[in-house]
């Protein structure tokens, strides 16, 4: 399909790609409908909310697109309210020359006025605005994100389940609930003792399925080694995530190096810079890779090159999103092969995606393949409900 109203060369030069006109922003209390809490901390149960912010992107042509990001601080530092305000004061002057498909601009114009430091300037906020832009860029050309990311070489993506801290009963009752799933990602605590019984529990139930630990900063090198020598024969043990902080890179190196079983970093890692450094020191096998940390779709893509370039293998991951999220992910991960399923929690945990269009059977996603991100969005409801 031609981009062009028509096929002549002098009517191509004369056209005009369309621009942003306007720049949205909506703040949604969305409710969980499963308690789930990280080794950082609690992320949501029944009767409680997350922070949702939704952004719509219109062009002077009518296209539209739709962004989205969780805000949660115990996790990163920006919150609702600046999350908020960096796109309406920062980023949205920014666009208001640029086509959607001036994503790579638009990055490095936020570059300049909101500098990255040593990692990711408001990565949140910028994932927002870059996933508007690819969803309005693909209406434009009618055609699905993952075609303009160079096609998908999976249609489908199975899902892992996330399991998170609780009691050993608990967190079973959790996988049993989970069975159609095709990993589990368990969350553990930072507590040799509780967390040896956990895993052991969950293995269990888990048939043979592989299991991926993450331990979201929880502990010290030290502790972790002696967590991993008690379950390094537990069946399905595939991989521990971020197992200390994220700024510990000595310490990452360390459990690496003493590992019977692959590292892999998350919070440590936001961009492809800080991949880079990682594998330059030795410190993890794999990367799990985040819209929301990479700062929108392009900028993870720029990390998944430099993962694939070192043989260090992919893990997907989201933030409890909702469904322009999910899309986003689903797009992204598409492209690219991942070493476990993706660990997309926002349909298992919420109790609404604000979406309509996502196929999910047997916690396997199809990819959507109609312009855009592929969803429609109740946009209704994400007025009626935005706090702002």
């Amino acid at each position: 399909m031609s981009l062009y109203p028509s096929d002549t060369l002098e009517e191509r030069t004369q056209y005009r790609m369309p621009r942003v006109a306007s720049l949205e922003v909506f703040a949604v209390k969305v409710p969980f409908k499963h308690s789930f809490v990280l080794g950082s901390g609690a992320v949501g149960a029944p009767g409680q909310c997350g922070d949702v912010i939704f952004v719509k992107l219109t062009t002077d042509s009518g296209h539209v697109g739709w962004g989205e990001q969780r805000a949660l601080p115990s996790w990163s530092y920006e919150t609702p309210e600046t999350i908020v305000l960096v796109i309406e004061k920062y980023l949205s002057p920014l666009l208001m020359d640029l086509s959607p498909f001036d994503v790579g601009l638009f990055h490095r114009r936020a570059d300049k006025v909101l500098s990255p430091s040593v990692s990711n300037g408001f990565p949140f906020a910028r994932a927002a605005v870059d996933v508007a832009m690819h969803d309005a860029a693909g209406q434009i050309a009618g055609l699905p994100v993952h075609a303009l990311l160079g096609g998908k070489v999976n249609s489908e993506l199975e899902l892992c389940s996330a399991i998170g801290v609780d009691t050993p009963a608990a967190m079973v009752a959790r996988v049993e609930e989970s069975s159609e799933y095709h990993a589990y990602k368990v969350k553990i605590s930072g507590d040799v003792r509780a967390d040896t019984e956990a895993i052991h529990a969950v293995s269990e139930v888990a048939g043979g399925k592989p299991l991926w630990l993450d331990a979201n900063q929880s502990y010290s090198p030290s502790s972790m080694m002696r967590l991993l020598d008690r379950v390094v024969d537990v069946p399905g043990l595939f991989c521990v995530e971020q197992p200390v902080p994220s700024t510990d890179w000595a310490g990452m190196k360390r459990v690496q190096a003493a590992s019977r079983i692959p590292v892999a970093i998350d919070e440590g890692s936001f961009t492809s810079q800080d991949l880079a450094r990682t594998i330059a020191l030795g410190a993890a096998d794999m990367v799990v890779i985040k819209i929301c940390k990479s700062g929108g779709i392009r900028n993870a893509m720029k990390t998944a090159a430099v993962a694939t370039a070192n043989s260090t293998e992919i893990l997907a991951s989201g933030l409890t999103d909702c469904g322009i999220g999910f899309a986003a992910s689903l797009h992204l991960f598409s492209n690219l092969e991942l070493a476990l399923p993706a660990e997309l929690n926002g349909p298992e945990l919420l109790n609404d995606l604000y979406v309509e269009g996502l196929t999910i059977t047997n916690a396997i996603a199809t990819v959507p393949d109609a312009p855009g991100l592929g969803v429609t969005v109740d946009e209704e409801r994400i007025r009626f409900e935005s706090h702002i």
